[in-house]
């Protein structure tokens, strides 16, 4: 090809496009690699769900959720159907499409427990203590406002849940301003805020227990806890019989994203045959972009839209919103934090290295992001229409006010070299 040739105009054409497509899949892949991008994605779709839920295509975004429904029907050897299932789309994901997110959470649980932030006393004993204090005092903050209607106290346990992928995206977003420890801590303390979100999950919400169902899901119990114990790596058998055991617990009662956590603790740590590879990493690794990018983003679309006609600022301080508001900015902050600060000040935990006692606040602050799982636990204690759109409001104020601040405070706030050079120069 002659030099006249290359410069053609439609060789320059051809080079300019290429330039012009390489540069946004170059700033595509390098969002995606970003910690916090999940959460932004997922910020993305709730805010477009308000956005529907406040326009003219709000029937149609309700009617699509809500009556909607898709059928499955297991047929048994003798040809009727033994297990019939009719849900919403709203159902599907938050029954569905959660279980792969709860399976994940799971695999996080597992691994932190048996390697990593919660595998040792000394790790585990600062985020445990803060924990509890993270899930009682909001607790105890929404029973005290609402304890004089027992259908409202269905919601006690809204605002005791932490979004852990939304408080970890946000440190994210501050680089080396926040040291090591503290993302550490974070992170045990949303592992177990996360244990007993399932554990409240499965006594309190279970309803109608079918006997024959949970057998069934207890008979995939046993299967799982064999497969673990003879060392089988492969992962397929796993998901399988997960499969199997979530379709039993949707049956019986007990809620089905509990059969992700489940058969999570059966995944093996180390591959019998290679204990340099870790069945449960490389699983998390893989379901992480997954959920991160189409579970939580769809369930934040389906759960987010609040339609805003007809509330009034006195709805912001309806008992249930406010309960659920109020627990996450006020409950979370007293309750991590001040336990934080009896355990270090009493001696029983050193505080996390290079953090200062600011930081230590932001990230109570943080563990007030209640999100995800705020909404997911107010899904499921209230049914009713009027009273899921408090839900969402009191879930959205908390979440968002414990951001922004948690989020100024790490950023503008002094780390802790500009402490302790204060007293040296006095």
């Amino acid at each position: 090809m002659s030099s006249n040739d290359q410069d053609h105009p439609a060789s320059e054409s051809i080079k300019a496009f290429s330039k012009a497509v390489r540069v946004p899949v170059a700033v595509a892949r390098d969002f995606f690699k970003m910690e916090a991008s999940g959460g932004i994605v997922l910020v993305i779709a709730s805010v477009l769900a308000l956005i529907v839920a406040n326009s003219p295509l709000y029937s149609s975004y309700n009617y699509f959720l809500n009556e909607v429904h898709f059928h499955i029907g297991l047929t048994n050897i003798a040809g009727n159907n033994k297990y019939d299932f009719d849900k919403s789309i709203l159902h599907w994901i938050n029954d569905g499409l959660m279980a792969i997110f709860f399976f994940l959470i799971g695999l996080e649980i597992k691994k932190e427990v048996m390697a990593g932030e919660l595998s040792s006393r000394e790790r585990a004993l600062l985020p445990a203590i803060a924990a509890v204090g993270g899930m009682a005092v909001p607790a105890l903050f929404y029973w005290y406002l609402n304890i004089g209607d027992p259908e409202a106290m269905r919601g006690w346990a809204i605002p005791a849940a932490t979004d852990i992928a939304f408080a970890l995206g946000v440190l994210s977003l501050l680089g080396n301003r926040v040291p090591t420890s503290l993302k550490a801590l974070l992170l045990g303390i949303a592992v177990i805020d996360d244990m007993g979100a399932v554990l409240i999950i499965a006594i309190f919400f279970s309803k109608g227990i079918s006997l024959g169902a949970l057998y069934f899901a207890a008979a995939c119990f046993v299967v799982l806890a064999i497969m673990n114990k003879r060392g089988v790596s492969s992962i397929a058998p796993y998901i399988l019989v997960t499969i199997l055991m979530w379709a039993g617990f949707l049956e019986s009662g007990v809620h089905a994203t509990i059969a992700g956590v489940v058969a999570a603790m059966f995944i093996p740590l180390k591959c019998s045959k290679d204990p340099s590879k870790s069945p449960v990493k490389d699983l998390e690794h893989g379901l992480h972009p997954w959920v991160a990018f189409l579970v939580l983003p769809i369930f934040g679309f389906a759960n987010a839209g609040v339609p805003f006609a007809g509330l009034t600022i006195e709805d912001l301080f309806n008992p249930i919103t406010f309960g659920i508001a109020g627990g996450l900015f006020i409950g979370k902050q007293i309750g991590v934090f001040g336990l934080i600060f009896l355990t270090i000040k009493m001696g029983l935990s050193p505080k996390p290295d290079g953090a200062n006692w600011y930081q230590l606040y932001a990230v109570s602050l943080l563990c007030g992001i209640g999100f995800t799982m705020s909404l997911f636990i107010g899904g499921l204690a209230f049914d009713s229409y009027e009273t899921q759109a408090y839900v969402r409001l009191g879930v959205l104020t908390g979440s968002i006010a414990s951001a922004i601040l948690a989020y100024t405070i790490l950023r503008y706030g002094p780390t802790n070299q500009v402490i302790e050079a204060k007293p040296q120069k006095a």
